[in-house]
């Protein structure tokens, strides 16, 4: 009975936090044209490491840090499309608690291998959308992820690091083209030392020694 009772609770909670984000989702999203997604994102192209570089944060990412994203396409006949496996700092990089926020994306529209929506889902049975609205077509070094109520978004790259001149030129498109106001967008710290690659499984390519840091005083900037 203490179990069935337990059960009960947990789904009751899941649905109640369930339909608390997707009112808040909703009435927002009302005020707001709807969300231009890339017209070509190659889901196999997009998968692999990505660096966030900045955050309109949900509740996790308010002081978090060394945040990294893994995207891994499964196999078709799975459950969902894209594994993603999401790593971060709590608060300052390397020094604070590691945390982990395992995800499932599913590729949205006729054609799964080319789709700038997603759905991605942090706890069951919550699905996400998740809007690629800009992206290094060519390269696939860069990319920005849109919401529909502009209440959360993310910049990221393939590298720790981005030129002032390309992160404010994305911050600039989440205003003028997506009706963004970055009110609470903040920068993530990505400070890196060697020991820190190794531990996180990260290589070379992914964070050049260039890029690496032996300075650990490194407080969240403002």
């Amino acid at each position: 009975h203490h179990l069935l009772l337990i059960l009960f609770r947990s789904v009751a909670l899941i649905h109640k936090l369930e339909k608390r984000v997707l009112i808040m989702g909703n009435a927002k999203s009302n005020v707001f044209p709807v969300l231009q997604n890339v017209q070509s994102c190659e889901t196999a192209r997009f998968m692999g490491t990505w660096f966030v570089i900045g955050v309109k944060p949900t509740y996790f990412e308010t002081a978090n840090s060394n945040a990294v994203e893994k995207y891994t396409l499964m196999e078709e006949n799975s459950k969902y499309d894209v594994n993603i496996d999401f790593q971060y700092n709590q608060n300052d990089p390397i020094t604070s608690k590691l945390k982990s926020l395992p995800q499932q994306g599913w590729v949205q529209g006729a054609n799964r291998a080319i789709s700038g929506l997603w759905k991605v889902s942090p706890l069951w049975p919550i699905k996400m959308p998740y809007h690629i609205i800009e992206l290094d077509e060519k390269n696939y070094d860069y990319c920005a992820i849109g919401y529909p109520s502009r209440d959360y978004a993310w910049i990221m790259s393939r590298k720790p690091k981005m030129s002032d001149d390309l992160y404010n030129d994305l911050t600039r498109r989440l205003v003028e083209k997506h009706q963004y106001n970055l009110d609470g967008m903040r920068k993530v710290p990505q400070i890196w030392t060697k020991e820190e690659r190794e531990k996180r499984g990260l290589t070379k390519a992914e964070i050049p020694d260039e890029m690496l840091s032996k300075d650990l005083k490194c407080s969240n900037p403002p």
